[in-house]
């Protein structure tokens, strides 16, 4: 296998998968995706084959796989992203600290891109909202649970409702089961994302074309009925590790 060199190894390790990307300090060159369930010293080697960098730059929401990530590349420089490394925007928040590696990262990444205020919605296995100030601060979020613990949660609690694979539905009105748990899942998602912007927009002092910016796994499928979000971009936290990689 030939070999590929860059300046940073970035590593998102959120709930579900775990992203890697080579990258340089102006753009991602290559990106790699593992169960992050699966993570181990063995699909970490067999993921990073014929990679080589300088430096790492990594975001941990899950503790235990992380610290299986630094210890597997603790032979290189590493930077684990948290409130006191630079990240190109403030924080204003009572215990900063608290804040989620991947969340930090999503909010350097859409101030760069997108200038503030700005929202970030990502849709993983929860959706979270990250507010950014007009001031370039982080000031807070929302969390609620993810479209697929929703759906799931209906099959696991009842006796009759089946597992559903989520794509947009049909009608509203759903002519059969399946199709009516497709309707409440993804039009009442759909229904609690907007309540949210509004709600954001009010206590931002945006009456009108608030700037949302979605990414995470479902950003595609509810944002296609949201005219609210204004950009969709899969890779929001992969650029912000860069960012802050590139800050540091």
């Amino acid at each position: 296998m030939s070999s590929e060199k860059a300046d940073f190894l970035l590593i998102d390790n959120s709930n579900s998968f775990t992203k890697l990307a080579l990258s340089s300090r102006s753009e991602l060159v290559k990106i790699r995706k593992i169960a992050t369930r699966e993570v181990d010293e063995k699909r970490l080697a067999d993921a990073l084959r014929g990679w080589r960098f300088d430096s790492v730059v990594l975001s941990s929401v899950v503790p235990e796989k992380g610290d299986v990530i630094a210890h597997f590349l603790s032979h290189y420089p590493t930077l684990r992203v948290s409130s006191k490394v630079r990240l190109g925007v403030g924080i204003d928040y009572p215990k900063p600290k608290t804040i989620g590696a991947d969340r930090l990262a999503n909010a350097a990444s859409a101030a760069a891109f997108y200038g503030t205020p700005v929202v970030v919605v990502d849709f993983g296995t929860a959706v979270s909202f990250d507010i950014i100030s007009a001031e370039g601060n982080y000031v807070g979020g929302v969390i609620a649970p993810g479209l697929e613990a929703m759906t799931d949660y209906l099959h696991q609690r009842t006796a009759l409702l089946p597992k559903i694979t989520l794509l947009e539905p049909p009608a509203a009105i759903g002519k059969s089961t399946r199709k009516a748990m497709l309707s409440g899942a993804v039009y009442g998602y759909r229904g609690l994302v907007r309540q949210i912007l509004v709600e954001l927009g009010r206590e931002l002092g945006v009456k009108e074309n608030l700037n949302v910016v979605a990414t995470g796994g479902y950003a595609d499928l509810i944002g296609a009925g949201l005219p609210e979000i204004k950009s969709i971009r899969s890779d929001l936290t992969l650029q912000g590790l860069r960012i802050i990689g590139t800050l540091n």
